[in-house]
């Protein structure tokens, strides 16, 4: 068996959350270590008491996680381990995270923009349309689109994510065997494609009240920005929001009349400086400094695209190393030292490469 057999096991322990099997991974080195762990050493572990020591040693869990695997074989669901690449780097580094997540789609777990867009289930015409005006106004940068599948703003999100093309994941908080609510099926299909759904809970998890406010703190930690677009002051957005502010995330709430009760908790977490105000997708370009990270790209791209393919050989042979020789380089090329040396001098008129003493050339760091 591989470590994610006994990773997705440890997941199945009852009262072992994602603080507690981090515990038993620190102390045992594994997860697979955790199910070859004597009774004697669980029990010395801060936390563990008899009843989760007994059902370790049992092999209910190792049964459950062999359940749990030919349902993701048959389904087409991915389960991403804490320790894995694809595991979200945004989300890895909370000690609350969860140690596997489930996931069906094909979008990037770990894209180069992200936007949670969150909200009321009950939203007034004209949140709906800032919602979709949002997402509309960022064709440019092509955000992956975080929401929670609810209805509402979140529907909303999802759908106008998926009719710019932009990815789009669905956080649940239950199985992938379920989709809550069951209205928004064909919308969840179009994701799997185009986006994803992701979930902290195994196969046939159902959704239970009390998971909705722990996945609201995936969606926080997924995301570089948390828009909040209308909300009362109570509820799964102001819960989301305090995951966001926990997590140091910029956190944006959309303003509304006095008295309205769409904005009631948009304008308390501006006055109460829990969230920016934003007013257009201009607001979030400019405060995530979107626009000259997109122009330093098209630039890099297009001197990248001017150079000749010789120039292009040595930056590549560069980019795999912090530095190297012109003899490493000629080698390498298998360019003459001469030649070598004329081409790298073009580099560097044009910015791309740098000397250091000793004739080594390393690029120059965007």
């Amino acid at each position: 068996m591989n470590e994610l057999f006994y990773a997705v096991a440890l997941t199945l322990i009852p009262k072992v959350g994602p603080v507690t099997a981090r515990n038993l991974l620190s102390y045992t080195g594994s997860a697979e270590g955790v199910f070859r762990s004597s009774r004697k050493t669980l029990n010395k572990i801060p936390g563990i008491g008899p009843q989760i020591s007994n059902y370790i040693l049992s092999s209910d869990a190792l049964n459950l996680a062999e359940a749990e695997l030919r349902h993701m074989e048959r389904h087409g669901i991915q389960a991403v381990f804490c320790l894995d690449p694809a595991y979200p780097a945004r989300l890895k580094h909370f000690p609350d995270s969860p140690l596997v997540l489930f996931y069906k789609g094909n979008a990037d777990l770990n894209p180069a923009n992200s936007v949670a867009i969150i909200g009321t289930r009950k939203p007034s015409p004209h949140g709906l349309a800032f919602c979709e005006e949002l997402i509309f106004g960022l064709p440019a940068y092509a955000p992956t689109i975080i929401s929670g599948m609810a209805y509402g703003i979140d529907i909303c999100a999802h759908r106008a994510a998926l009719r710019m093309g932009f990815p789009t994941i669905g956080i649940l908080a239950h199985g992938l065997e379920h989709l809550y609510p069951a209205a928004h099926k064909a919308i969840a299909n179009r994701m799997i494609e185009e986006g994803g759904l992701l979930t902290e809970y195994p196969f046939s998890t159902l959704p239970e009240k009390e998971h909705f406010p722990l996945r609201n703190r995936i969606v926080a930690a997924l995301c570089d920005a948390l828009v909040v677009v209308e909300t009362g002051v109570e509820g799964g957005s102001m819960i989301t929001v305090q995951f966001a502010n926990d997590y140091n995330k910029d956190v944006f709430a959309v303003p509304g009349r006095p008295r309205d009760p769409h904005a009631a908790g948009c304008n308390l977490l501006i006055k109460t400086n829990r969230a920016g105000l934003l007013e257009n997708a201009q607001d979030l370009i400019d405060a995530l400094n979107w626009e000259q990270q997109h122009q330093k790209k098209s630039i890099q791209q297009q001197l990248f695209v001017e150079l000749s393919a010789e120039e292009k050989k040595l930056v590549d042979l560069l980019r795999q190393t912090e530095e190297a020789s012109m003899d490493l380089l000629s080698a390498q090329s298998a360019m003459a030292p001469s030649q070598l040396a004329a081409i790298l001098l073009d580099l560097e008129f044009k910015g791309v490469v740098k000397s250091l003493p000793g004739k080594r050339f390393a690029l120059i760091s965007a």
